[in-house]
């Protein structure tokens, strides 16, 4: 399939200011299954990056405000193809060691939905997410452009991180904290002196994911606690808006009642 059926999007990426330093980067012509937060954070040493979108287009020359001259990690949350297509742009790339072989060797993605196992089609449908179209883009990058080249390209992390340790940019300072459920390896930033948690997909305020490979309810109960437990003031998720601590604790209690009546845990 080639671009003879979809607009050519020159632009690919939007970004926010959010304020504090902080941009929102999304890919707008992505379908919303696939559409995930990028999320860049201005450091006084460093800057950070945390997660790379789906890699359709190049990130970093596409921005070259937020990226010419500046040292940037490049961290993920975890390594579905939605979260890594443009770590690899980056000299330095962290990630949980869970999944520090998918970032260097991911699984193969596709922009055809076709592709798409059907049980796996299904999933989204129950979970809440419209029916996928044609396509996982709505328009191409540029003009001939095949949907079938698309590949997600790989590099090996140059940093293993874990549950406890620390991100510091300098002037600020965020807590790793590891919050499997939606993948094995997935990993949250906790900023203790603002409460802001950047949370990628292991809670985000729109159809949550819990059904499928790597996806554990058991573990994702033990991060839910886990957050519940924190003094939050703003979740910046892997997909959706941003939250407060009300909204964080009342898709928590919501999941856990469904989970309930559907016979999934115990109480």
């Amino acid at each position: 399939m080639t671009d003879s059926a979809l607009p050519v999007a020159p632009d690919w990426f939007r970004q926010q200011d959010m304020g504090g330093g902080l941009t929102l980067i999304v890919e707008p012509h992505v379908d919303v299954l696939m559409r995930a937060n990028i999320w860049h954070l201005r450091g006084r040493d460093h800057d950070l990056l945390i997660d790379g979108g789906l890699g359709v287009a190049p990130l970093r020359p596409a921005l070259p405000g937020l990226f010419a001259g500046r040292d940037t990690v490049a961290l993920a949350t975890h390594t579905h193809a939605d979260h890594i297509g443009a770590i690899h742009e980056f000299e330095q790339r962290w990630v949980h060691p869970v999944e520090a072989a998918s970032l260097a060797t991911p699984r193969p993605g596709s922009l055809i939905s076709d592709d798409i196992p059907a049980e796996a089609r299904q999933r989204f449908l129950a979970a809440g997410y419209p029916p996928l179209g044609p396509a996982l883009v709505t328009a191409v990058p540029h003009a001939g452009y095949d949907l079938r080249s698309y590949a997600l390209q790989g590099a090996a992390p140059t940093r293993l991180i874990e549950a406890g340790e620390t991100v510091d940019l300098g002037d600020r300072r965020f807590r790793v904290l590891h919050v499997p459920g939606h993948s094995p390896g997935s990993i949250a930033l906790f900023e203790e002196a603002t409460g802001t948690l950047f949370a990628g997909d292991v809670i985000y305020d729109g159809p949550l994911l819990y059904r499928g490979p790597g996806m554990d309810i058991a573990d994702y109960i033990s991060s839910f606690a886990l957050l519940k437990s924190l003094p939050v003031t703003v979740v910046h998720a892997g997909h959706d808006d941003s939250f407060g601590k009300a909204r964080l604790d009342a898709i928590i209690d919501a999941y856990l009642a469904r989970w309930r009546a559907e016979g999934l845990v115990e109480g």
